[in-house]
């Protein structure tokens, strides 16, 4: 649930991003799909830094 969370706020940024720049260009489609697309990767980006650093954080198993 918490990935999830983190991916929908990335593309919530996003779309802030991609509707001010449009605002400001007069070309709201073209940037809101990309702060759209942009906003997913920085989510995705910090579900990954989440998983890995919970990795770390736990212990060996193995050892």
């Amino acid at each position: 649930m918490k990935n999830e969370k983190k991916i929908g706020s990335g593309i919530a940024i996003g779309i802030v991003f991609g509707t001010v720049i449009g605002v400001l260009t007069d070309n709201i489609g073209l940037w809101l799909s990309v702060g759209i697309a942009i906003g997913a990767g920085v989510g995705t980006s910090f579900m990954e830094r989440g998983n890995k650093k919970g990795k770390e954080d736990s212990p060996n198993k193995s050892s």
